[in-house]
């Protein structure tokens, strides 16, 4: 999370110089009269044409850290005649490597897929281009970002261990775990910055003061161990290490209850959760100094397509597509505030930081 931060400011202006010097900057260049031809098209005319092009150029090249993007990947590469170069790293690196080619005016990279936080920095520093589509449309309106499309949403639950709990015990709130009832019964993850952030956005919006909301963290420290990872945190859930985990992913929770068969959950099983459900938006955007525009604008298709949001689907991912089945279905869910992946983010991660011992 520190290391996002210190890209905001470490490599601002040097990433704007790289793009306005190179291929991709304000001026007209190949890449961008083909997104503009593209985004002025629609329905099977924009479809016939965009598939021309982009097996005309027969290649892609992505950056992303998402795992199961490759499955993505692998089944676009079966639909059309195009071979995809992708590298894959966790976030930080991935947006690192993105802003070093840009400083450098080596820039080789058509799609860029992120989470939420490095996807705004990296559209703060002009990297991405327009991309509209009838899919880009079809997305719930939280996915729908400046410069970028978010094909899933990471979303923050609280989960147990349904052997050593008892799901009636769960409290419906997150803020109710500041009671000593809870102590030594839950755990934080030491990096969730964001999370924290949006929680206690929701507690003042809903008239909590500053220092309830204060007070209702001490309480939760209080009685949390601390630990690193969410796949870690999952892991150590599962096999009872972990009695409740306050933010853990739905994906690691569903995915280990439905393929593995382990005693964890995030529902009672009559129904309700504890909230509030922060959801994180990770997806994707192309890049104006794209060497591969066509390519791109259509794996953004095939992503936010039917096939592509099945994909993720399966992986126990929520697609940005709304459907029937998802996995948070009736679920009443709170975006991740903007701001905290901008201008606020020092202010709340030193306040979490503080919290956590981190």
């Amino acid at each position: 999370m520190a290391a996002a931060a210190l890209l905001l400011t470490g490599c601002g202006g040097a990433g704007v110089a790289g793009v306005a010097g190179g291929e991709g900057g304000e001026e007209e260049t190949s890449a961008t009269a083909v997104y503009d031809e593209i985004n002025a098209l629609s329905g099977q005319e924009r479809t016939d044409r965009l598939v021309e092009l982009a097996q005309e150029e027969g290649e892609l090249t992505i950056y992303h850290s998402n795992t199961d993007l490759g499955a993505v990947i692998e089944a676009f590469e079966e639909t059309y005649d195009i071979t995809v170069d992708a590298t894959r790293g966790n976030s930080e690196t991935v947006l690192q490597k993105v802003m070093s080619e840009n400083s450098a005016g080596s820039l080789g990279v058509d799609v860029l897929e992120n989470p939420f936080k490095e996807n705004v920095i990296a559209n703060q520093q002009g990297l991405f281009y327009a991309y509209e589509s009838e899919f880009r449309d079809a997305v719930v309106d939280e996915a729908r970002m400046d410069g970028w499309t978010a094909n899933y949403f990471n979303v923050f639950v609280v989960g147990w261990n349904a052997d050593n709990v008892d799901a009636e015990e769960i409290p419906s709130e997150i803020k109710d775990f500041a009671e000593s009832t809870w102590d030594g019964r839950v755990a934080l993850e030491m990096n969730d910055t964001d999370w924290f952030a949006a929680v206690s956005k929701h507690y003042l919006d809903q008239g909590m003061s500053e220092a309830e909301v204060d007070g209702m963290w001490a309480g939760i420290a209080e009685n949390a161990s601390v630990e690193k990872g969410h796949s870690a945190m999952g892991d150590m859930l599962a096999a009872g290490k972990l009695q409740i985990a306050l933010s853990i992913y739905q994906h690691t929770l569903d995915g280990a209850s439905e393929e593995l068969g382990a005693p964890v959950q995030w529902k009672r099983e009559g129904g309700g959760h504890v909230g509030p459900v922060v959801i994180s938006p990770t997806g994707a955007g192309v890049l104006k100094a794209a060497e591969h525009p066509a390519a791109a604008m259509l794996f953004m298709d095939f992503m936010l397509g039917e096939q592509g949001q099945q994909i993720m689907h399966d992986n126990f991912r929520v697609g940005s597509v709304p459907r029937e089945d998802s996995w948070i279905a009736g679920v009443e869910t709170i975006p991740m505030p903007l701001e905290v992946a901008t201008e606020d983010f020092e202010y709340w991660d030193d306040k979490y930081r503080e919290l956590v011992g981190g």
